[in-house]
């Protein structure tokens, strides 16, 4: 059993604290430095350091961070959950893996910003074993018929620097809405991105938090979910070339 407050054997020690740990042997090899061995030939140079934690660059709580362009979504860095009452008793978590989206943003005028995202339906996944081919089969979502969940907004209404609703149509299973997203943001400005090949560098990124609830029978859904669902999006752009 582990007790409170202790980490359990084997978890993995995070990553600031290799880095933190690797600048701090960095300065004690050069402060002082190993003795020459006795055959006249210098013991091999310690290896570069990590860099330190400060010197990588985060996220700011300013949505004016990120200068104006055309954005799009890092799937790697994107989760689509959705909430599903089950019966009163508890909520069933939902996953859908393969989204895309893009973003032109207007920091000067938020309102004139724009945004669009397609969610693959028959991406949804559970813990359950074999619910999710279900899920996305005929009696409930209908993938093959249906086979995307899209969001185009309509309107930015911001609120602060980092708050705001997103306004737009929302369509899942051919049925569309008007959709509220409250959307607060996580971080902007330059961070680690990923090019072309999939390489680091620093590009620009928005990185936001949406949440939306829906009236399931509005959009046709299976006449067993009478709840609102509630969408979570945790989303990051990242800015073109």
């Amino acid at each position: 059993m582990v007790r409170a407050g202790r980490p359990a054997r084997g978890d993995a020690v995070r990553p600031a604290a290799l880095a933190l740990a690797a600048g701090l042997c960095a300065a004690w090899t050069v402060a002082h430095p190993p003795p020459a061995r006795a055959d006249g030939h210098d013991r091999a140079a310690p290896a570069t350091a990590a860099p330190a934690p400060d010197s990588i660059p985060r996220g700011r709580k300013d949505a004016q961070a990120a200068t104006a362009g055309r954005y799009v979504l890092d799937p790697g860095h994107t989760a689509v959950i959705v909430r599903v009452p089950h019966m009163g008793f508890s909520n069933s978590v939902f996953r859908f893996d393969k989204v895309q989206g893009a973003l032109d943003w207007q920091p000067a005028r938020i309102e004139g910003s724009a945004l669009t995202a397609t969610v693959q339906a028959a991406s949804i996944s559970t813990p359950v074993a074999g619910f999710a081919a279900a899920l996305a089969g005929p009696d409930y979502l209908d993938a093959a018929a249906h086979p995307t969940a899209t969001f185009t907004s309509t309107a930015f209404a911001p609120a602060s620097a980092t708050a705001g609703t997103v306004r737009g149509d929302l369509t899942i299973m051919g049925r569309t809405h008007p959709a509220d997203f409250a959307v607060q943001l996580v971080g902007a400005g330059p961070g680690y991105t990923g090019d072309a090949q999939g390489n680091p560098v620093i590009g620009e990124l928005i990185g936001v938090t949406a949440t939306a609830a829906i009236d399931p029978q509005a959009y046709g859904l299976n006449p067993f979910f009478t709840d609102p669902i509630e969408i979570r999006i945790d989303a990051e752009f990242a800015k073109l070339p």
